[in-house]
């Protein structure tokens, strides 16, 4: 009995040191864009632009980043935008799911929880999306919650991701958190979370006005939902005088029966080259 066997023949035009040819498998691809949230004393704004891309193709100039959950809470997502998609979707059915076997809306602080046990579930083959919650906590302060795609997140006073990550969340910090600033002598500690409204909104629009001029793949629209306390003032979204062009604010309905919070939508235009 033979120890090896012998080798088959070679058809012609085969070379015995053919490099071997990988086969991949890549299920995920990056669509681009920017989404970023802060959170205020009684409020939380949350906003992504609407530009959807591949690489340097713009397949869309308009889909949504920012996804209303409840009357107190908002979920912007950035990544893979099926995967987003599919995530907002079962989330929803969740919140869903709660509200009708407790009859009440599940609380931000639950949200964010439920949201970590989603991610870390699928953490094998995860949702290819970077999350960031915003809204008003029971104790009716504003929240921040960011996520990475497998579950990991913390609570803060802003976050931005995506695209134009790089650009906008150094620019928050130092705007926010005060970082590499010099403060006046004397002057008393600076807490994040104590900006008015108008002054985050103006940041918010800088964040994205800027990062639209030095990225390809952020642009188009901004939409920023403004989740606002109950009873709170609406003098600084609205304005005394008359909106800039372009610009629209729509109060949106509330999601449950007796919600004392509001949510706003404010829609505005950016560079679409």
């Amino acid at each position: 009995m033979a120890l090896y066997a012998p080798q088959p023949p070679m058809q012609q035009g085969h070379s015995q040191t053919a490099a071997p040819i990988q086969h991949r498998w890549d299920p995920y691809s990056d669509n681009g864009g920017t989404i970023l949230a802060i959170a205020g004393a009684d409020f939380s704004v949350i906003a992504g632009d609407t530009r959807q891309s591949e690489g340097y193709n713009i397949q869309t100039r308009y889909a949504r980043k920012v996804w209303q959950l409840t009357d107190n809470a908002v979920l912007a997502t950035n990544g893979f935008a099926a995967d987003g998609q599919n995530f907002v979707k079962r989330v929803k059915q969740r919140l869903e799911w709660y509200e009708h076997a407790h009859h009440k809306q599940m609380p931000l602080k639950a949200i964010a929880r439920m949201i970590q046990t989603m991610l870390y579930g699928r953490r094998f083959f995860p949702y290819y999306v970077y999350n960031i919650l915003g809204g008003i906590e029971e104790d009716g302060t504003g929240a921040v919650y960011s996520y990475d795609p497998v579950g990991s997140y913390e609570r803060e006073a802003c976050r931005a991701a995506g695209a134009a990550q790089s650009l906008v969340q150094p620019f928050l910090d130092n705007q926010i958190y005060f970082k590499n600033q010099t403060p006046e002598p004397g002057a008393p500690p600076f807490i994040p979370g104590t900006l008015p409204l108008a002054t985050v909104l103006a940041l918010v629009v800088d964040s994205f006005t800027s990062a639209t001029e030095r990225h390809i793949e952020v642009g188009d629209g901004l939409e920023m939902y403004v989740v606002m306390k109950e009873g709170r003032s609406t003098d600084d979204l609205l304005g005394e005088g008359k909106l800039p062009e372009g610009v629209e604010v729509e109060e949106l309905g509330a999601l449950g029966e007796g919600a004392g919070n509001r949510t706003f939508l404010v829609k505005r235009p950016l560079k679409r080259d």
